[in-house]
């Protein structure tokens, strides 16, 4: 069989995943802290047909002739780029003006490592005076437990990320400071889905975490400080996406003319022996 039909068919389905991945994309473009993801190709390894030699006083050298085989998917990254801001005056509303991520638990308790991440910070004070995410995950503080504002109190939250707690009596607590977590490689961080991603292996040294207190300037400012009253929405660039995938389309349809070729000229072996 021919290898340009075999290139053909890996170029094809490359193509289809880039397809998948800028769907996607272009799906999330509302969703709040989503972070879009790119499709890088590499070549397949190369059949040579001919090694190369070296020159001589007598005879110059010759370099090799090696044959492509096609393409395969080198990586599909996650772009942790800032998207932009959107203010809706929710006091339960923040966004991290940073590197950071905000940790979110599945209890009450959960140590910071094994805590889920997210940029989305679409949170609500549930019936029981606990703050969580929309999907009822306590949003944790730097201790690694959750944060509880009482029944009857007011409270709000500074860009330093302390949770100021205003009792019916009129004093004022602040021993709740939202955690802010930075990992070393956030591309690392693999989607857990519900805007959430979990700390994958590449993600930073293992045993290692890093939590950071929220805090605009200062020794922490890569975690960046938390603005209350906005949310982060997707870093989607509809232009770019939308110009990726005729770019993608164009290679699926040249791809599969590869094929269509392929064949033809199989064919006209076939009837050579008409």
């Amino acid at each position: 069989m021919l290898r340009s039909m075999y290139s053909g068919v890996s170029g094809m389905k490359g193509f289809q995943t880039k397809l998948d991945v800028i769907g996607n994309n272009i799906a999330n473009v509302n969703t709040a802290g989503f972070k879009s993801s790119r499709v890088m190709f590499k070549d397949i390894l190369s059949q040579t047909a001919a090694g190369a030699t070296g020159s001589t006083a007598e005879v110059g050298g010759s370099n090799a002739k090696q044959i492509g085989l096609g393409v395969s998917i080198g990586s599909i990254d996650t772009l942790h780029l800032a998207g932009s801001a959107m203010t809706t005056n929710n006091p339960t509303d923040l966004r991290i003006d940073g590197d950071g991520f905000f940790a979110v638990g599945l209890t009450a308790e959960t140590d910071a490592a094994n805590a889920f991440l997210t940029r989305a910070g679409d949170f609500h004070v549930d019936g029981t005076g606990n703050l969580v995410n929309s999907d009822g995950l306590f949003v944790l503080n730097t201790g690694g437990g959750a944060i509880n504002v009482p029944q009857g109190s007011t409270f709000s939250i500074g860009s330093d990320g302390v949770v100021a707690i205003k009792a019916a009596d009129g004093t004022i607590a602040t021993d709740n400071r939202i955690a802010v977590v930075v990992v070393r490689n956030p591309e690392g961080l693999e989607k857990a889905g519900g805007n959430l991603y979990r700390v994958g292996q590449n993600a930073m040294a293992e045993g290692e975490t890093i939590v950071f207190e929220a805090e605009a300037d200062g020794p922490n400012a890569m975690a960046g400080g938390i603005v209350a009253g906005q949310l982060e929405m997707s870093n989607v660039d509809l232009t770019s996406e939308f110009t990726e995938m005729i770019t993608a389309q164009r290679g699926f349809q040249a791809n599969s003319r590869i094929i269509t070729t392929s064949d033809e000229v199989l064919q006209e072996v076939v009837n050579l022996k008409r």
